[in-house]
């Protein structure tokens, strides 16, 4: 159970640490448009395409793209549930209400507006 508990930290890790760079989410958003050669996901950038292949190293190994030879292209894709444990990640602290800053405005306004 503990070691299940750190594998899914450390994939969280990873797919954090993956789209902590832009470089990268734009990536992701080209691929959920189609499925990629390497070479058309470097188009649109300013880099090289060894930069950008380490970059798509980076969003394999944290799941969130897989790549497949065919013949002496690379293609790339996203996966469909490349994020599902970032999101109820991030969704588990949705449990908390927002703060609503016009009632305690209106709240201020009640109760304290002799004592400011």
């Amino acid at each position: 159970m503990i070691k299940m508990k750190l594998d899914k930290s450390n994939h969280l890790d990873l797919i954090f640490a993956a789209l902590s760079d832009k470089t990268r989410r734009r990536i992701l958003m080209l691929l959920l448009e189609d499925d990629m050669s390497v070479t058309d996901i470097a188009e649109p950038f300013d880099t090289s395409l060894a930069a950008i292949s380490k970059h798509l190293i980076v969003l394999e190994k944290a799941g969130l793209i897989s790549r497949e030879r065919k013949g002496r292209i690379s293609w790339c894709k996203i996966l469909p549930d490349a994020l599902r444990d970032a999101v109820i990640w991030i969704e588990s602290f949705g449990q908390v209400q927002p703060f609503n800053l016009d009632a305690l405005e209106e709240f201020i306004a009640l109760n304290l507006k002799g004592n400011i």
